[in-house]
């Protein structure tokens, strides 16, 4: 199930209970921290994920999954979640 923009599984989140966030594509591009930069740009380019863009992984989906503070563990995995989404849909699944 495609539950964001850039690859993060928003149930696994623990601000989606604590916060009340609805993630990225349920919130319009606005979860609970504000307006996601990457959301927007996914948005406004008319892709549902960011593995549906040419580009990935840009510099921006990059700066975000391997942040050293709040990125991901692996680095990285976002990307991977978000080619494998594409992949999916290549495949019909």
């Amino acid at each position: 199930m495609i539950d964001s923009r850039c690859g993060l599984h928003c149930t696994g989140c623990e601000f989606k209970e604590s916060c009340g966030c609805g993630g990225c594509i349920e919130t319009d591009g606005h979860p609970f921290h504000g307006e996601c930069p990457v959301a927007v740009c996914c948005q406004d380019k008319g892709y549902v994920h960011c593995g549906q863009c040419p580009e990935i992984p840009c510099e921006l989906l990059t700066k975000y999954s391997c942040d050293p503070e709040h990125g991901d563990t692996p680095h990285g995995a976002r990307i991977e979640q978000c080619r494998q989404w594409k992949a999916d849909e290549e495949a019909g699944i």
